[in-house]
């Protein structure tokens, strides 16, 4: 298996939540980053767990204000080139940051995306067609849209696309989350525990990508083993790892 999204900067005593992954089964995580502090650990922790985790650096929307934009970019600028992906980047329209703020920083972090050529995993509350037509028209051509739970149309034109959407461990008790599974063949999407975020009050790990697979599995009415197998290698395939 290959988490392929954790914010492991946030993650309390690490060496013990990595050896607890690699006990279950997983040989990769893509770690992600939401700002410069947090960029800067990911990077940190990937020279680390050389091989093991494999480095993302972002712009969140919930990080952005304007008068730290400049220097965010400036540092995903000059280190884009080493990591497997540009992420977590994207629009929530829940967030503080006005929408034009955010637009125009999701714009400027899809053309570092294009010019580097590097997937961008992209996070889209609230705001899944706006999101999907920014990347599209940017000339991205890999892309993940992180724990989709988005209109059925806006999926089909992700799919059209030959992007890939993520499962999370929200498939347990999500219906939203659970119809874009339902709806996407399993060969574009990913799994993830978006950790240490809490599902139903658990706080989760790396290891809990466990509880992914299982839910996978029950939603597609394939084998665990079978969905752990093909999610890795389209993984795999996306990031160039």
């Amino acid at each position: 298996m290959i988490d392929g999204h954790a914010h492991l900067n946030e993650i309390e005593a690490i060496d013990e939540a990595m050896e607890r992954a690699r006990a279950v089964g997983i040989r990769g995580i893509i770690a992600v980053g939401m700002d410069k502090k947090s960029n800067e650990i990911t990077l940190a922790l990937a020279e680390r767990f050389r091989g093991f985790v494999h480095p993302a650096i972002g712009y969140h929307p919930w990080s952005v204000s304007p008068e730290g934009i400049d220097e965010n970019l400036e540092l995903i600028e000059a280190h884009i080139g080493s990591c497997v992906a540009m992420g977590e980047i994207g629009l929530d329209y829940g967030a503080k940051a006005r929408k034009k703020v955010q637009q125009a920083v999701f714009e400027r972090l899809l053309d570092i995306a294009r010019r580097h050529d590097r997937p961008v995993i992209v996070h889209s509350r609230y705001s899944h067609q706006r999101t999907f037509s920014m990347v599209k028209e940017a000339g991205i051509e890999r892309a993940v849209f992180h724990w989709y739970s988005g209109p059925a149309d806006v999926l089909e034109g992700i799919l059209g696309k030959g992007y890939f959407i993520s499962a999370t461990p929200a498939l347990a008790y999500s219906p939203p989350h659970q119809e874009a599974m339902k709806m996407a063949p399993l060969e574009q999407i990913l799994i993830e525990t978006d950790s240490p975020v809490a599902y139903q009050g658990k706080v989760s790990e790396p290891a809990d990508l466990v509880v992914t697979v299982q839910e996978l599995s029950r939603i597609k009415g394939i084998p665990p083993e079978d969905i752990a197998r093909i999610t890795a290698e389209a993984t795999e395939l996306l990031y160039g790892i």
